[in-house]
């Protein structure tokens, strides 16, 4: 079995399509299709069925799945093994909701990919749950979490800062001119939500509902960036973490309430398998990320 054969197939079981695969291994589709194809001739059975527009799995590519990882990872071990002067290379999978993989990581990897430019980064977004699924399948390497603090039997869990959540309005609503809203003020109120399964929305919908508060109509969106600009054209509130609309705050085009509940908390995390590999290129990721965790603190606490 030819590794980058293996390696396709892996993005392939990852993001269930031949076309977005192709998309993250900026091959052409063709060339995608090529090599599933070679791969099931050599093990003479079907890995891919296809359903509606997505693929999936069948029996025996989920039982190919944990070897190709084990082989895929050996293989950058070895890399890191016997390259020059130990410099990292290979390959590091991570996972993040949109809000952090938009508003935390980008200087990250910015940084991370000028020092060690012979390591490839793939970013795969998702919601907390997903994430730590992939993460103990080890089919991430590591995940960055959004969501209130955890802990979990088989992964090594690191808190790195905790976010501050805003309920958001446009300037001009009557809330934003209350000294201080409670959940009971949002009975009437429209409220953008993100996609079903975020961690912070369950946790703010839970929030209302203790109070007997069932907002009047609940709108919602897979985009943090549609919400903000739904928002500012007046079409409701929402709740998001403050990372994310300090910069139409800051430009005067939302409002946060002021809110005095701190049961809504959050926390940027990071995590991996307790039994993961950590390689050389992973290590240096990982002390990174704790740099700038060092800075997200500093902010927080000047704020």
């Amino acid at each position: 079995m030819e590794l980058r054969h293996l390696y396709t197939f892996k993005i392939v079981a990852e993001v269930k399509g031949f076309t977005k695969a192709a998309e993250v291994l900026s091959y052409a589709q063709s060339s995608v299709t090529a090599q599933i194809q070679a791969l099931e001739e050599e093990l003479g059975t079907k890995l891919f069925d296809r359903l509606g527009k997505k693929v999936v799995l069948t029996a025996t590519g989920e039982k190919l799945l944990p070897y190709a990882l084990r082989m895929l990872e050996l293989h950058d071990a070895a890399i890191q093994e016997l390259t020059l002067n130990n410099v990292p290379a290979g390959t590091i999978t991570i996972g993040a909701p949109e809000s952090l993989a938009a508003f935390r990581l980008p200087a990250i990897i910015r940084e991370y990919t000028q020092r060690y430019p012979h390591v490839k980064i793939i970013l795969r977004p998702g919601v907390c749950w997903e994430l730590r699924g992939l993460a103990r399948s080890g089919e991430l390497d590591v995940v960055f979490l959004l969501e209130p603090e955890a802990k979990e039997h088989d992964l090594h869990i690191e808190t790195l800062v905790m976010e501050k959540m805003a309920i958001i309005a446009p300037p001009d609503h009557p809330l934003a001119l209350l000294p201080a809203i409670t959940a009971d003020d949002l009975k009437e109120e429209t409220m953008l939500h993100t996609e079903p399964g975020c961690s912070y929305r369950t946790l703010f919908e839970k929030y209302l509902n203790s109070f007997g508060v069932f907002p009047g109509t609940d709108l919602e969106f897979w985009s943090i960036e549609a919400i903000k600009n739904c928002v500012m054209s007046g079409l409701g509130l929402s709740f998001l973490p403050l990372i994310t609309v300090e910069k139409e705050i800051a430009e005067g085009k939302l409002q946060a309430l002021r809110w005095n509940d701190e049961s809504c908390r959050v926390a940027t995390q990071i995590a991996y398998h307790k039994k993961k590999w950590l390689s050389p290129a992973l290590q240096e990721f990982l002390k990174l990320v704790e740099q700038h965790a060092q800075t997200w603190n500093e902010r927080s606490r000047q704020a």
